[in-house]
């Protein structure tokens, strides 16, 4: 299931996807990303994390302009709290490390540390097996 979400001018600003082959939920952040913007998408990825009862995210910041400094509280405060609750244990977030986007991660990591294992990556197929290797040996994954 993959969903597309649209800003107010009708622009996609992020794709959310469980992805069933890896057992993990996938999200795509396109552009700048406002807080009512981040409010949005976030909650559409933990509607797919409550879903699918799914403890893997694999989160894809490479394409946003700017920072989103602007949401790290809300993210920390409000939505990680819930994920957590919702069975969300391991956050890999890819970044692209000359973008403003990549300081607000590590903002970001800062926060939610003690809720859950976070990491952030440079490279997409990094992030991917580290989430992919750190479920458990009875899930199977096809690679």
């Amino acid at each position: 299931m993959k969903k597309e979400i649209c800003n107010a001018f009708g622009n996609v600003f992020l794709t959310v996807e469980y992805e069933d082959k890896y057992n993990l939920v996938h999200n795509n952040w396109l552009g700048y990303q406002t807080l009512e913007n981040v409010m949005l998408g976030a909650n559409a990825c933990l509607e797919l994390l409550a879903y699918y009862n799914c403890p893997y995210l694999l989160n894809d910041n490479r394409l946003v302009i700017g920072d989103w400094n602007h949401a790290n509280d809300w993210i920390a405060n409000e939505w990680t709290p819930l994920a957590v609750e919702n069975g969300l244990r391991y956050f890999a977030h890819v970044v692209n490390p000359e973008s403003y986007a990549a300081l607000s991660a590590q903002m970001m990591e800062e926060q939610v540390s003690g809720l859950l294992r976070m990491r952030i990556f440079e490279d997409f197929e990094e992030a991917r097996n580290w989430i992919i290797t750190a479920q458990p040996a009875d899930v199977p994954i096809e690679i």
